[in-house]
C-alpha cells in the first residue's frame, strides 16, 4: 500500500486508516473476535493507522486493540488516540476536559490499556471551552518531549483554534469528518491545514454507513447510536438514500461499490488526506481496500460532487447539542444543510 505523510513533519501513513470506534459498540453489538481479525487483515494489507479514542467502550477499544496487537512488533501500528470526552456509567455524555491535569491523567491510562510505552499521535477529541487549546497543547507537547507521545493531533476544530495550537507546537493532522455528504472543511479548514502543513485523516467517509450501499431506514439495530443523527431519522434518510441511489448508478458504470466510490472520492482531495475506514469485518474491510484500484479523473471528481450538491443532503451531520460543540463549524460559518 502506498504511504501518504501526516503533515510536513508527521508520521507515515498507509493511504487508508482504520478506524476502530465500531468495534466497541457505538453502532450495536460488535463481534470481539471479527474485530480482531478485522485489526489483523488491515495490519497485513498495509494499512497501519488504528484510531481510537479513551472513550470508546469506556476503555474497552483500547483493550481490543491492545489484544489484537499482542506479539506484534510496536512499529507495525501507528496509533491514534483521542482523549477528554466524559461518560457516565449508564455510557452518557458529560462534556470535555482537556485540561492539563486531566492530559496526563488520561494519558497514562491509555498507555495502561494499550500495553505500550508511547501514543504514537494524541488528541483531544473536541475543543474544551473552558481551556484555551495552548494550555491543552502545551500539556502534550510536555508529554512528547518526556516520551510518552510523538505526535500531536488535533480533531473537529477551525482555522483560529488551528493557527494558534500550532504556534505552541507543531500538529500533524486534523481529524474531522469528510465525505461527498460533509465538505464543510472545503470552506476554509482544509485551506488553512494545507497552509500550516497540517495533514487530515478524515473520519465519516462512508458517512456513518449511509454511503455505504446497504443502509435501508429503520435499519438501526438497539444500541445503534445512528438512529439519534439527523441524516438517519425519517423524513432525511428518504432524501438522503436518493442521493445513494445515484451514486450506485455512478459506482455500476465504474464497476465499483457505492462504498468503494465514496472512499476513493475522499483519497483523491490530496494526498495529504487519509481516509479512515470502519470496517468491522474482514468482508467489510475487503470491500474498503478495493477503493484503492479505482482511478477517478477530474469529470469523474466533478460528476461526484454535482450528485452530492450540499444543498440536497437532508439534515445536520450531528444532533444539534453535539453540534454546537463544534468548534469546526462555529469557525466557518458555513453549517451542512
Amino acid at each position: 500500500m502506498d504511504q501518504r505523510r501526516l503533515g510536513s513533519n508527521g508520521p507515515h501513513s498507509g493511504t487508508l486508516g482504520l478506524g476502530c470506534m465500531g468495534m466497541s459498540g457505538m453502532y450495536g453489538p460488535a463481534d470481539r473476535a471479527a474485530a480482531i481479525r478485522t485489526i489483523h487483515a488491515a495490519l497485513e494489507s498495509g494499512i497501519n493507522l488504528l484510531d481510537t479514542g479513551d472513550f470508546y467502550g469506556m476503555g474497552h477499544n483500547e483493550l481490543l486493540i491492545a489484544e489484537a496487537l499482542r506479539g506484534r512488533p510496536r512499529e507495525d501500528a501507528l496509533l491514534s488516540v483521542k482523549f477528554g470526552a466524559l461518560r457516565d456509567p449508564a455510557g452518557g455524555w458529560s462534556g470535555f476536559d482537556a485540561r492539563p491535569i486531566a492530559v496526563k491523567n488520561d494519558l497514562a491510562y491509555s498507555l495502561q490499556r494499550l500495553g505500550v510505552d508511547h501514543i504514537d499521535i494524541y488528541r483531544p477529541a473536541r475543543l474544551d471551552p473552558q481551556v484555551p487549546i495552548e494550555d491543552t497543547v502545551g500539556a502534550i507537547a510536555d508529554m512528547v518531549q518526556a516520551g510518552y507521545v510523538r505526535y500531536i493531533g488535533l480533531s473537529e476544530v477551525g482555522p483560529e483554534t488551528l493557527r494558534r495550537a500550532a504556534a505552541v507546537h507543531p500538529i500533524c493532522d486534523l481529524q474531522i469528518e469528510y465525505s461527498l455528504i460533509s465538505r464543510g472543511i472545503e470552506h476554509g479548514i482544509l485551506r488553512t491545514c494545507r497552509e500550516l502543513g497540517i495533514g487530515i485523516t478524515a473520519y465519516g467517509v462512508l458517512s456513518r454507513g449511509l454511503l455505504g450501499g446497504h443502509w435501508r431506514p429503520g435499519a438501526a439495530s438497539a444500541g445503534d447510536g445512528r438512529a439519534r443523527f439527523p441524516r438517519f431519522q425519517p423524513g432525511n434518510v428518504e432524501r438522503n438514500l436518493v442521493l445513494v441511489e445515484t451514486l450506485e448508478r455512478i459506482a455500476a458504470l465504474k464497476g465499483a461499490t457505492v462504498a468503494q466510490l465514496a472512499i476513493a472520492w475522499v483519497a483523491a482531495q490530496g494526498v495529504d488526506i487519509v481516509p479512515l475506514v470502519g470496517a468491522r469485518t474482514p468482508a467489510q474491510l475487503g470491500e474498503a481496500l478495493g477503493a484503492l484500484k479505482l482511478t477517478l479523473d477530474a469529470a469523474d471528481l466533478v460528476t461526484l460532487e454535482r450528485a452530492t450538491p450540499e444543498e440536497a443532503v437532508a439534515g445536520e451531520r450531528y444532533p444539534l447539542p453535539l453540534m454546537a460543540g463544534l468548534d469546526s463549524e462555529r469557525a466557518t460559518g458555513c453549517p451542512e444543510a
